[in-house]
């Protein structure tokens, strides 16, 4: 079966919970791995707790599901395995207020399974092990944020150096403690800092960056292997300049990719623009935008065909970190990022399709010429606040033909507004809204940020200015076709 998918919090080492003499909690059974982590502790008193587990978990128990007979049969077994396939990490069992000791068969049990089982003494509250968890894990995440943010300011320190490729590697492969690889588009080692890799790694690197290396649609922008120990990562700098920047390291921790994503956008912009010559192109026409030319004569600077934009938010949503849009739109495959308030916009070449990005909540729009990159540009804004309605990692705009191309455009427009025209912002984008989530009060809310309360007195508001029954279907599709005007 797929291994679980963990929560996105840094890891709690099961060992310093252990430590911890305020909990006294002794392992009593399984492997004792220095490596166990934990993502987090949940209590259940189900005899089946696999549907409510996300795997990673430290389960809390007091046995209170356990039937008298439960020593002689298969249940330890049976609820012990159903734990171990749900990814869960551990085990603790309380000696209070139910039994007095672990039984015997849980502990064999753990034993066959691997589990570790931990005894939790009655003095211990199961809050108090949930509490000691959340701090570790806090103590976790200021020790990575410290550790991304110093070698942030390193990597951006190395490359103002005269010699900024050879200077960013070598703080790379200090920050990582393994070692970094500049390939050329020919797959050539240019250059390289750190400890030397095994020489299966290094032949298997060079193998992994080829895999990222641009060449047409879906090629990854990035990818990892592990071979003979050693964790690989291959990083694609900028679309269409071959460079690829490639990470060889004996353990991966939390923070490594953030960090190694810096890297790969300081030496896409090092390398990829002034070979490609595409920097000089985007300066071009940017400046004789600000000149008053249009969309449609810039645009074949920057590439032919059509394009699509994306929106993007951060997961949970916060500002965005300049350098995290950076290493977004490498990730997608464009340097073109803009941060506008909570959110990031990429504009990238409609052939380079974009897959969900950890850590991001995406809109993609569909694709369109320069004449309507302000269209595309609406259209991904409402994928995103579908997308975050929905709670989907991607959501893309519907392009295919509709009802309403069947009308002409003059008259379409004509008819959208004289049947909206009562309706101020934000009303419009409210009703809009609220009838592609198929009136939902709570979902609507959450693609507007707004109460729920705020959305009913508005679609309230939009019913008596328009003087119509939003309950009727037909009403509800005219509206759509009106709203769906650009």
């Amino acid at each position: 079966m797929p291994d679980p998918a963990v929560p996105p919090t840094p890891p709690v080492p099961l060992a310093a919970l252990l430590a911890r003499e305020d909990l006294g909690l002794r392992q009593i059974a399984g492997p004792s791995d220095p490596s166990a982590v934990i993502h987090w502790a949940h209590t259940s008193e189900m005899a089946d707790p696999y549907p409510y587990l996300l795997g990673g978990e430290l389960l809390l128990t007091a046995g209170v599901h356990i039937p008298e007979a439960a020593g002689s049969g298969t249940y330890f077994d049976d609820y012990v395995s159903r734990i171990v396939a749900a990814g869960g990490a551990a085990l603790g069992f309380g000696l209070a207020p139910v039994h007095d000791t672990v039984p015997r068969a849980l502990v064999a049990a753990c034993d066959t399974y691997e589990l570790p089982l931990l005894e939790v003494p009655p003095r211990t509250t199961f809050s108090g092990v949930a509490r000691a968890v959340w701090q570790l894990m806090a103590q976790a995440r200021h020790a990575e944020l410290r550790r991304v943010t110093e070698a942030q300011q390193s990597l951006a320190a190395a490359a103002s150096r005269p010699d900024p490729v050879p200077s960013v590697l070598r703080q790379l492969a200090q920050r990582l403690g393994g070692r970094a690889v500049l390939f050329g588009p020919d797959g050539a080692e240019l250059a390289s800092a750190g400890r030397p890799a095994q020489p299966v790694a290094r032949e298997a690197l060079v193998e992994l960056a080829q895999v990222v290396r641009p060449s047409g649609p879906g090629t990854p922008t990035a990818a990892t292997h592990v071979t003979a120990g050693t964790h690989l990562a291959a990083y694609s700098l900028g679309a269409g300049h071959g460079f690829v920047l490639g990470v060889a390291v004996p353990g991966r921790e939390a923070g490594d990719h953030t960090i190694a994503s810096v890297a790969a956008v300081l030496l896409s912009l090092l390398t990829g623009e002034h070979q490609s010559g595409s920097g000089a192109a985007r300066a071009s026409a940017l400046v004789r935008l600000l000149l008053g030319a249009s969309a449609e004569d810039v645009a074949p600077l920057l590439g032919a065909g059509e394009w699509i934009v994306v929106h993007a938010r951060p997961d949970p949503p916060t500002a965005p970190d300049p350098v995290a849009a950076s290493a977004l739109g490498a990730a997608l495959g464009s340097p073109l990022v803009d941060v506008a308030r909570d959110v990031v916009r990429v504009l990238l070449p409609a052939e380079r399709e974009p897959g969900p990005q950890p850590g991001w909540t995406l809109g993609v729009s569909a694709g369109a010429g320069p004449a309507q990159w302000a269209v595309a540009d609406a259209q991904a804004g409402r994928a995103l606040a579908r997308a975050r309605a929905t709670r989907a990692a991607l959501v893309r705009y519907g392009a295919r033909p509709a009802l309403a191309d069947l009308v002409a455009e003059e008259d379409a427009e004509g008819h959208a507004r004289s049947l909206l025209a009562p309706l101020a912002a934000p009303l419009p984008e409210t009703l809009r809204t609220w009838l592609s989530l198929h009136g939902s009060w709570d979902r609507t809310a959450v693609a507007l940020d707004v109460h729920r309360n705020t959305v009913r007195q508005r679609i309230a508001k939009c019913a008596a200015l328009l003087e119509a029954d939003l309950d009727d279907p037909d009403v509800r599709m005219e509206l759509w076709f009106a709203l769906r005007r650009p």
